[in-house]
């Protein structure tokens, strides 16, 4: 293994990404509430975009009912606006500081959209996989480049980095296929 290359760094990154897509896709509920399905969504909240947690208290009071409880009255339009533009497919009604979301039944049309967004999800993650590895080869090209490595140790970890992204790539699809499955699941 050469000086500053560590393929175990550019797999750890890529795991990372698909754990990412993971907690994302946790979120995509099939018909159940949870917290987590609002978590990916964010607010502009003070000037700047942040978390909807970071701003509300999320619950669930009843399996197909999401509450939110907005800390700042102030903040109640910006989360309510947040949620509708989601994709999430999710209408809020606004009791004062608190918004009421009711989970609809997944009909064939709702399944349809989960299933895009999920795959939109994939591709975010695919995207990042191959920053990873374009991460990667720079340095192995710079590496090169100051003769830190030989031209032989550069082909050999490039395609070290190819396997590892081939990898991640297949793993996500995966992951995207077991979710898509659990989607249309009736």
């Amino acid at each position: 293994m050469s000086a500053n290359f560590d393929l175990a760094d550019i797999k750890r990154r890529m795991q990372a990404s698909i754990q990412s897509l993971r907690h994302e896709l946790g979120g995509l509920r099939t018909g159940r509430a949870s917290a987590s399905l609002l978590e990916p969504i964010n607010v502009i909240a003070y000037g700047s975009s942040m978390p909807l947690a970071q701003v509300a208290t999320i619950s669930v009071p009843e399996p197909r009912m999401l509450s939110v409880q907005v800390w700042d009255r102030g903040m109640v339009s910006a989360v309510e606006k947040a949620i509708r533009d989601s994709n999430l497919g999710l209408s809020p009604a606004t009791e004062g500081q608190t918004l009421r979301i009711r989970i609809p039944e997944l009909n064939e049309q709702r399944r349809k959209e989960l299933v895009k967004v999920a795959h939109k999800y994939s591709e975010d993650a695919r995207v990042a996989v191959r920053h990873i590895r374009r991460d990667g080869l720079d340095t192995l090209k710079k590496m090169l480049k100051d003769k830190a490595i030989s031209e032989d140790d550069e082909k050999r970890h490039e395609a070290e980095v190819q396997k590892a992204t081939d990898l991640a790539i297949v793993e996500v699809d995966q992951v995207l296929a077991g979710k898509e499955k659990e989607i249309m699941q009736v």
